[in-house]
């Protein structure tokens, strides 16, 4: 019997998985998009699909910085075309932000591993298009995801503090407060009230050693690829420069 499933592919190397679905599956309608304006293409199409596979982070050097499978979730939200998503992570240490935002968002229906093979992911297919979530349970995180931490007014603060530095637009409060377009005060208090104590939270520094600002500039670095991603989904890409700013191209 045929199935018909119809799957969105949004990856880069969306071409070379997408003959191993026609072949593996049941007369599939496979889509495949690359960038950014393909995937708005498709999600806009005349049908909705049955899954959606998404690259986590997107291995294009001119989108990696600008575009990964968050990106994807929120284009399906805000178009009313939600459909089960499989997010395909390459298991890289700097994937794992994203990953924590990503079992905790309602529209992931599972993570899929590229290493596991290719009958993992029909598995994965299968079990999203039947409305089976396969997700590893976030509240097990021993780490506070920072998508929780970005929660709220003092927490949607320390986003646009931490974007504005990770994106390299400030080197001291005069210059913070102005990318991340918050009073002087706010600004002299990144390192005491607002990143600070998520970097504590987080225990990725030494509750030994004081906190300075060049601890927050470090760790605004280190998650540079989570901070970018998230300012630019949820609406302060002002604070951003070109390269880490939606690429609607």
């Amino acid at each position: 019997m045929k199935t018909g499933m119809r799957i969105l592919v949004a990856s880069p190397l969306g071409k070379v998985i997408a003959p191993t679905l026609i072949r593996e599956l049941s007369d599939p309608v496979v889509t495949v998009a690359v960038d950014r304006r393909e995937v708005q293409n498709a999600i806009t199409a005349t049908y909705r699909f049955d899954v959606v596979i998404a690259d986590l982070v997107w291995n294009n050097p001119a989108l990696e910085f600008s575009f990964d499978g968050l990106d994807v979730v929120n284009m399906l939200a805000a178009a009313d075309r939600l459909a089960p998503i499989l997010i395909a992570t390459q298991g890289h240490s700097m994937e794992q932000d994203l990953l924590d935002e990503a079992r905790l968002r309602p529209e992931v229906a599972g993570v899929y591993a590229k290493s596991s093979g290719v009958a993992t992911l029909l598995t994965a297919i299968h079990d999203a298009a039947i409305g089976q979530r396969s997700i590893a349970d976030a509240a097990q995180n021993t780490v506070a995801p920072l998508y929780a931490l970005f929660d709220g007014q003092r927490g949607s603060t320390s986003g646009r503090l931490a974007g504005a530095i990770a994106a390299g637009r400030a080197s001291d409060a005069p210059t913070l407060a102005r990318a991340a377009q918050v009073g002087i005060n706010t600004a002299n208090k990144v390192t005491s009230t607002y990143l600070g104590p998520i970097i504590q939270q987080r225990g990725e520094h030494d509750p030994e050693i004081p906190m300075t600002l060049g601890a927050v500039y470090r760790w605004c670095g280190l998650h540079a690829r989570y901070l970018t991603s998230w300012c630019r989904r949820n609406g302060h890409d002002d604070v951003l420069l070109p390269k880490y700013r939606a690429d609607t191209g």
